[in-house]
């Protein structure tokens, strides 16, 4: 019974976070000039929130570690489940970093290969090690770092100061190699004791001061080191725009403009070719691929993202070639709502699951959709991004911002979303029935001095058949919050939400910030 009422009672939507500064690393100070390799290019946490990785334009890769649980051993998992109102949270600290690539030059097509990182996924954990798929725009590379001892050589096995004669080391041995010797290493008869070919031969009283063996000693000091357990080349003609592990933990895809391929882990020399959409005739060409991703579940199943703004959902054991999709998820157009943007607008940059896999979150130029797989009729909710800027596509166009591939990215238990924008803010909209939470904070140390206290407007319905959300949020036309235009050369491209904790990590240039709420 008391179950049941539980379920009865009507659970009103969850209350909006309230956003705290965490941590910046790379913060600029004011008036620095931020160098293109330092740009960061691709975040990700990995599955126990515990670690975090990023990479960025100059082919390196810098990991974190979380340090506010090392010490909670056991209860970590109960500590959790508690509400946190002591004011912990997630702290990391740095833990190393490598160089994951270099810049090449492809002779055959006469094209530079930047080294600047494009995608990065984690692995499974294995013995204490952590293991991570890394890509540029060509080449997915496969990492090992580990803890390992440091391994020193002592200088000598003997005590110098033990040693015979009035001679050093050194001298003693100088006199021993200045006798006259015979081949293989042997010495004339007048000089028995030193004869080492002799049967009878004795060692001097006290030993052989000249004798130097190197000693291998391992001390308590411990060091990183990342190592390259494989490389997966030459299996794309297009730029790399995705990478996703399935979760089976033995295979990934790689996804570029016109063709996904599936890769084991072990095997490095071959890949199989699942989605090829390159037409006969180039000329045919009508949309590429912008984003792929596994199912977290279900290891036969995988989303692909078009720049038609559509969402194809595969199923590997339909066939070997999946050109032939499962579902479709597309919005139909409005009549009469075309323009020269809309299908530059409508290109997804980015496509994620919900952590239960029944939902895909997709980012398009202007808005968040979230789509549920049981329903492709239409996206279950729209959330307005940046809606400020559709007078400015002209001017956007022109100067490139409106090819921005902004990511996305869900919280682990499903009730939020966020995506990124212009003048370094971010967007946080809750997508639990009922919600009506939009924020809108700043990748700085003091996130919500942009809010602008504007009430966001009523839902309202799209199309007959369903009701749909539609949500703007607290929306500014043209100038932020201190009356400044925005600034479309600081964009906020790249955040992750951590899997466990309502934490998100977002990246501004150079700079990595974090908050919690």
């Amino acid at each position: 019974m008391n179950g049941a009422e539980v379920v009865a009672a009507p659970a009103g939507p969850p209350v909006p976070l309230d956003w705290k500064f965490s941590q910046v690393f790379g913060e600029r100070t004011a008036g620095e000039e931020v160098q293109e390799v330092d740009i960061i290019s691709a975040i990700e946490f990995d599955k126990s929130g515990d670690h975090l990785a990023t990479g960025d334009r100059g082919g390196r890769v810098v990991l974190f570690e979380r340090t506010d649980t090392k010490d909670h051993g056991e209860s970590r998992r109960d500590s959790e489940r508690m509400d946190y109102s002591l004011g912990r949270h997630p702290e990391f600290r740095y833990k190393t970093e490598f160089q994951s690539h270099e810049p090449e030059f492809d002779y055959l097509k006469s094209l530079e290969i930047e080294e600047k990182i494009n995608k990065i996924r984690w692995c499974q954990i294995a013995n204490g090690a952590l293991f991570l798929l890394s890509t540029n725009d060509k080449t997915i590379k496969f990492w090992k770092v580990q803890e390992k001892k440091v391994k020193k050589i002592a200088e000598m096995n003997v005590d110098p100061s033990k040693s015979m004669g009035n001679g050093s080391t050194a001298s003693s041995s100088n006199s021993i190699s200045a006798r006259p010797s015979l081949e293989n290493g042997g010495f004339p008869d007048s000089d028995r004791s030193f004869n080492y070919l002799s049967s009878d031969f004795s060692f001097p009283p006290g030993g052989i001061p000249s004798l130097r063996l190197p000693v291998v000693v391992s001390s308590h000091e411990t060091s990183l080191v990342a190592r390259c357990r494989r490389v997966y080349a030459h299996a794309h003609d297009y730029h790399i725009n995705s990478i996703s592990n399935n979760s089976d933990g033995e295979t990934f895809i790689s996804a570029d403009d016109l063709r996904i391929n599936l890769w084991n882990l072990e095997i490095s020399n071959q890949s199989f070719n699942i989605v090829d959409v390159k037409p006969a005739n180039m000329e045919d060409l009508t949309e590429v691929i912008t984003s792929a991703e596994f199912h977290p579940t279900h290891c036969n199943t995988l989303a692909y993202s078009s720049s038609k703004g559509s969402i194809r959902l595969i199923d590997l054991r339909q066939s070997a070639l999946c050109d032939s999709h499962a579902k479709l998820f597309e919005e139909q157009e409005a009549p009469g709502s075309r323009s020269f943007f809309t299908e530059i607008i409508a290109s997804i940059s980015d496509i994620k699951f919900g952590k239960d896999g029944r939902y895909i979150l997709s980012r398009d130029y202007m808005t968040l959709k979230l789509w549920d797989i049981n329903m492709d009729s239409g996206p279950v909710a729209t959330y307005q991004v940046h809606e400020y800027l559709r007078p400015k596509l002209c001017d956007l166009y022109e100067n490139d911002s409106i090819f921005d591939k902004f990511e996305c990215c869900l919280s682990g238990d499903g009730l939020r979303v966020a995506t990124g924008s212009y003048s370094n803010l971010f967007r946080v909209f809750g997508c639990a029935p009922g919600s009506t939470e939009a924020t809108t904070l700043e990748a700085s140390k003091n996130p919500m001095r942009r809010q602008v206290p504007t009430p966001s407007r009523p839902s309202r319905s799209l199309g007959n058949s369903i009701t749909r959300v539609v949500r703007r949020g607290a929306e500014n036309p043209g100038v932020d919050a201190n009356g400044n235009s925005f600034d479309f050369t600081t964009k906020l491209l790249h955040l992750a939400w951590h899997p466990s904790e309502n934490s998100i990590a977002c990246a501004a240039a150079n700079s990595l910030y974090m908050y919690y709420a």
